[in-house]
């Protein structure tokens, strides 16, 4: 038996076609721990918006239900929604919580983008 983490995808509750996107056993780590504290269930919110010092930047939210359009990827009975609008900058993404030094956070780890800025919030195509 694989400790591997369990991965599916959806929209609004149907099947969706696999966009490669990958929520980290660490987020899903996270997303547990937050909704524990919180005393119920958290999704995080990932969405590409324009601007930053490199053209695009990630933007995270805590939320309590996805859009009806939203891409749901799950991973340890944990969730993330995406946005229609920004999958396609996302396509084939891991995101994932990392704690470092400099601090504690979600990240994303991104092959579409072409540099990105030092912070790790900001990226271009």
């Amino acid at each position: 038996m694989s400790d591997a983490p369990t991965q599916s995808f959806q929209i609004a509750g149907r099947a969706a076609p696999d966009h490669g996107l990958v929520l980290a056993d660490s987020a899903a780590r996270r997303l547990a721990r937050l909704s524990e504290a919180e005393g119920r269930p958290l999704l995080l919110r990932v969405a590409v918006d324009g601007g930053g010092c490199s053209g695009f930047q990630y933007r995270f939210e805590l939320i309590e239900a996805p859009a009806a359009d939203d891409v749901i990827v799950r991973c340890d009975g944990q969730a993330a929604a995406v946005d229609p609008v920004s999958l396609p900058l996302l396509q084939g993404s891991e995101i994932a919580f990392v704690d470092e030094l400099v601090g504690a956070r979600f990240v994303v780890g991104n092959p579409n983008a072409a540099s990105s800025c030092g912070c790790g919030v900001s990226f271009s195509i």
